[in-house]
């Protein structure tokens, strides 16, 4: 089923990124640099949305909340909250930093670098997070701009394209641009 354009965004650099803590479902807040990455994301946005009906939707977590009041706010955009559009859930792991998820599983995540993080104890399969995320975008009725994770980021973007698991590895992300997807295909801006 085709679906509408889309331009999805990571939220901006955390203070538990930047000490490469995994964060999942946890929170913490924005660096200087994050509220910065945030603030630039309007000025990529504002060319891209300026045709169409779009609608806006965030992850209900702190950071991807204050990252799309701070990139869409300007642009007259409330973006509306959906649990859908969460990070995967990182169940024991959540909270550690790779060096110590290797330490305490001998697994390194430079085995299988995506899929690695759908291997926590307690923690959210690949399925069950591309099926909470195909239902988001199923249910889409229009253009939206998307504020969320990382890895939500990689899902979204692979299942619009029609990748596998292994196709998502491949695919880059970051702070600090967006991506639209239109008509099958995507462009990075920033």
């Amino acid at each position: 089923m085709p679906h509408p354009p889309l331009i999805i965004f990571r939220h901006g650099q955390t203070e538990w990124n930047r000490e490469g803590i995994h964060q999942g479902r946890l929170d913490s807040p924005l660096t200087l640099m994050g509220r910065q990455q945030a603030e630039g994301l309007a000025d990529l946005l504002r060319p891209l949305v300026q045709e169409g009906a779009w609608q806006a939707y965030s992850s209900p977590t702190g950071r991807a909340k204050q990252t799309a009041s701070l990139a869409l706010t300007p642009l007259g955009f409330d973006a509306k909250i959906d649990d859908r559009l969460q990070e995967v859930h990182f169940g024991d792991w959540q909270g550690r930093t790779t060096a110590e998820i290797e330490e305490m599983t001998g697994a390194s995540k430079t085995d299988n670098p995506f899929m690695w993080n759908f291997t926590s104890p307690g923690g959210e399969t690949f399925e069950a997070m591309c099926d909470r995320v195909q239902e988001f975008l199923d249910e889409l009725t229009g253009p939206s701009i998307i504020s969320t994770h990382g890895i939500t980021s990689r899902v979204l973007r692979g299942l619009y394209l029609g990748l596998n698991a292994d196709g998502m590895q491949d695919m880059d992300g970051g702070q600090g641009c967006v991506y639209l997807l239109k008509d099958g295909e995507q462009r990075r801006f920033g």
